[in-house]
């Protein structure tokens, strides 16, 4: 078993390690995403639009789920495979930026993964709109040795061009929505109207070029919509669409009320993670009642929710009142920049506490990664660059928990470490007051985070693999740093057994 980032520093990426051969897999042109550029943030408005004038995606989404029902989709929205009582499956959250980030999950995900029966893409497949001539580089190219076919659920950013791209490639090729008739003059819908981003006149004419990477029947799925339920082997998995706001319309809730039903265990993956960074986010549904209330209803006989969105992982198990207990996991690390973790306080949510979470990164290796990152933008290497020795240090001292990972030589907690700390967001004990801090909590998880991708290693992304038995569901988190290391043999970082009975 290789060592992980819970072991050594070494198994987290830290050292003069080898760079890892992805780098061979990138296309000779690659589209550095920053989210500082006002051009792209102008490009990706469709989601303030949606709170400032109203969200049109749960009507939007009820028309590509007519059509493809008008086109031989299933009514119920279940894809029926041929899978035994024993089999594997993948999940990576949050992938498409196109990037090193993401190339660098690929060498590992086919080592650990490759002999799964089929993935599924959880949230963000496209970065930044969701173009569908952007499939070519940020899904069919990293993706085209994968031997099996790969499901999806969209995210925030897949519905920046209402879902065309998503639903032609995952869809049957499904052909544009007609126009709805023009708003009322004066109204907020026809405010939104007329600020509102589409796609680009000829978008997808890549489209048959790029699907030549992905050319094997094998690799080939066709699902009935952006929200689907799949029966394999002895588990139902079902996939959410949350759309531009985090969201479930009516009718996709009452779907969803339908199609849980049954002894059969459950899996949910959705693009809005029901618990995340301490806190319990159960996404409403229209009308009335939550996705989560569904999911804890003993007679749905759910067993984990998988949400992306958030880009690292994170497993919270959640012991119900009846004795059962649920797996409550952030999946999002699968390409996409990285979302801090030191930034969590000390968790105490719903009977989970601390000695039940996990995460990854690690918080004191998310704590050396900005100090870093910060150090680096704002010109004060000296002063904000932690080592990870001791930022892992600071943290246990911040949050009154132990190391992660324990020092070979512990490090000295110095009042420059504690300054840098308090400054990146991170957190402290319930009794300490807080202190002023740079933006790395909510500010920095709308506008610093997402610029903070960077092109070497360690990149801390990561994959779920899933091994399904008629007893039970193994699930493991595997690393992905960009060191060679980790894609010759890559790390488990956290793992857990689910019983079904």
């Amino acid at each position: 078993m290789p060592d992980s980032s819970r072991d050594t520093p070494e198994g987290a990426g830290w050292g003069s390690a080898q760079r890892g051969a992805y780098q061979r897999l990138l296309p000779q042109r690659t589209e550095k995403i920053s989210w500082l550029d006002p051009r792209m943030l102008w490009a990706a408005r469709n989601g303030v639009l949606a709170s400032w004038f109203g969200d049109p995606t749960g009507r939007m989404r009820a028309r590509w789920v007519a059509q493809r029902e008008a086109a031989g989709a299933p009514a119920d929205k279940v894809v029926r495979r041929d899978d035994p009582d024993r089999f594997s499956f993948l999940v990576i959250g949050d992938t498409g930026e196109g990037d090193d980030p993401q190339y660098a999950v690929v060498p590992g995900l086919l080592k650990a993964g490759g002999d799964t029966r089929f993935a599924v893409l959880a949230s963000d497949v496209i970065y930044p709109v969701g173009s569908a001539d952007d499939y070519g580089p940020k899904f069919f190219r990293p993706y085209r040795d994968y031997p099996a076919p790969i499901y999806a659920i969209p995210g925030n950013h897949d519905w920046y061009e209402d879902l065309g791209g998503f639903m032609r490639v995952f869809c049957g090729d499904a052909p544009p929505l007609p126009p709805e008739n023009r708003p009322r003059p004066l109204t907020r819908a026809w405010l939104r109207s007329l600020l509102w981003h589409r796609p680009r006149p000829g978008d997808g004419e890549h489209l048959a070029e790029a699907r030549a990477l992905r050319p094997a029947p094998a690799q080939q799925a066709v699902q009935p919509g952006p929200y689907w339920a799949i029966d394999a082997g002895p588990v139902r998995i079902v996939g959410i669409d949350t759309g531009l706001l985090g969201t479930v319309d009516a009718e996709q809730g009452a779907w969803l009320r339908e199609v849980s039903a049954g002894p059969r265990p459950k899996i949910l993956v959705t693009g809005s993670p029901l618990y995340v960074d301490g806190r319990h986010e159960p996404c409403a549904i229209e009308g009335g009642g939550t996705v989560d209330d569904i999911v804890r209803d003993p007679a749905h006989h759910y067993v984990a929710a998988i949400g992306g969105d958030i880009h690292n992982y994170q497993r919270y198990p959640v012991r119900l009142d009846d004795g059962r207990t649920l797996q409550y996991v952030v999946a999002g690390g699968g390409g996409a920049f990285m979302h801090a973790t030191h930034t969590i306080p000390r968790v105490d949510v719903a009977g989970v506490t601390e000695d039940d979470f996990r995460c990854y990164p690690l918080r004191g290796d998310s704590l050396a990664f900005y100090s870093r990152l910060y150090g680096r933008r704002l010109r004060l290497r000296r002063f904000f660059t932690l080592t990870e020795a001791e930022a892992t240090a600071v943290i246990a001292e911040r949050l009154g928990i132990r190391p992660a990972r324990t020092p070979g030589t512990p490090a000295r907690v110095t009042r420059r470490a504690r300054l840098v700390a308090g400054l990146l967001g991170t957190g402290s004990r319930p009794d300490k007051a807080r202190r002023f801090r740079l933006p790395v909590r909510k500010i920095y998880t709308s506008l610093f985070s997402p610029s903070s991708a960077t092109y070497s290693p360690p990149f801390f992304k990561c994959f779920l693999r899933l091994d399904v038995s008629p007893e039970s569901v193994r699930l493991r988190c595997y690393a992905a740093t960009g060191n060679r290391a980790q894609e010759l043999d890559p790390p488990v970082e956290d793992e857990v057994t689910i019983p079904l009975r």
